[in-house]
């Protein structure tokens, strides 16, 4: 077969999600489903949880241009995943939204066959700028952080950039481009903001959004983690429940990192995504690429394996999408459930290198 016809057999080869071409589980039997890329390693906040300004070191410590993955290379492992069994892409960062000529790239990947699912997590700040073309490029799904509706806990927590009303007129900007459900993303960090974590339910709830309340995790190092800054989800879901009664929604996916409650009233649901209290590595489906074509098999990963020498150099595309089957077939991480029982020699790649 000639080269020309090898480097088409991706756009030719679009299986269904419901048959991959090749169902591919790792070596616990889980599947891969999920696929979230990081399209850039930049962003226009400095969260403590993720990207510390105290942890930067300088200047220089973000990736060159030439390092990011192209806008065809992202399609090209993308398509190459469809192959093995994603059929569900999430777009993240750093902040997605700086990434130049990201909307055509939502428009090539919306334009992919086997993916049902494109959505996109940022922290909504230029959503108002490019919320609209979004939609129209077939951008399904939007998740935005918002750590809190304070503007001084805001601040506190976002290194002192951006607001809590730039998100909020973020999120407007996608309602009114006609994004449904938006879930908002929240992560609780105990003494710093779980004492808003009421008030922020509490402004969403009857909006059809879904707040997401995540136990802060020990990504990386940089954001000095330790046990003690945890809320439990349990606890959250307690202090809900006194202010408004909820109770379980049975869950749509096992895969699923939230769990459902929804409010007896009829009004909404909230999510809790308990990495640290309540592991659910045992159903975990997603795989990770970062900015530099990077993948990572989980979250928590110490290292990953570079993939862009191979997708820039290998014109065989059935070749990669078998290195792509070996490399998840290979996976056994289930970091969360065995956090502290291996030590800690390796230091944990840092969230916003991976895209969280």
């Amino acid at each position: 077969m000639s080269s020309s016809a090898h480097s088409d057999i991706l756009r030719i080869r679009k299986p269904a999600p419901e048959a991959p071409a090749i169902a591919v589980r790792d070596r616990l039997g889980r599947p891969l489903r999920d696929l979230r890329i990081s399209v850039l390693d930049r962003c226009n906040l400095r969260c403590g949880y993720c990207m510390p300004a105290d942890s930067l070191q300088g200047q220089g410590v973000f990736l060159p241009r030439e390092s990011l993955l192209t806008d065809d290379e992202i399609e090209r492992l993308v398509r190459a995943f469809t192959c093995i069994g994603v059929h569900k892409v999430r777009l993240t960062g750093g902040e997605p939204l700086l990434r130049r000529g990201l909307v055509g790239l939502v428009r090539r990947l919306a334009g992919i066959g086997a993916i049902d699912d494109l959505a996109l997590t940022t922290n909504g700040i230029l959503l108002p700028r490019f919320a609209g073309e979004l939609k129209a490029a077939g951008l399904g799904r939007i998740t935005v952080s918002l750590d809190s509706l304070d503007e001084a806990t805001f601040a506190r927590m976002s290194g002192g950039r951006g607001s809590a009303r730039e998100v909020l007129d973020g999120i407007k900007a996608a309602e009114d481009a006609g994004f449904g459900a938006i879930k908002i993303n929240t992560v609780v960090q105990q003494g710093v903001n779980d004492k808003g974590i009421l008030d922020l339910v509490g402004h969403f709830r009857g909006t059809g959004h879904v707040v997401r309340l995540i136990e802060f995790m020990d990504v990386g190092h940089s954001n000095h983690w330790t046990p003690g800054d945890v809320t439990p989800g349990a606890t959250l879901r307690e202090q809900i429940h006194r202010r408004w009664p909820i109770e379980p929604v049975e869950r749509q996916s096992a895969s699923a990192p939230a769990r459902r409650w929804r409010f007896k009233d009829g009004r909404g649901e909230v999510g809790f995504i308990s990495s640290v209290t309540e592991p659910f590595c045992g159903q975990c489906t997603r795989a990770r690429v970062a900015a530099d074509g990077t993948f990572y098999s989980c979250l928590f990963a110490s290292r990953g394996t570079l993939l862009r020498p191979i997708v820039r150099g290998e014109h065989d595309s059935q070749r990669l999408v078998d290195y792509l089957a070996g490399l998840w077939s290979g996976r056994e991480d289930r970091y969360s459930e065995i956090r502290g029982q291996a030590g800690d020699a390796d230091p944990r790649v840092e969230m916003y290198r991976m895209g969280g």
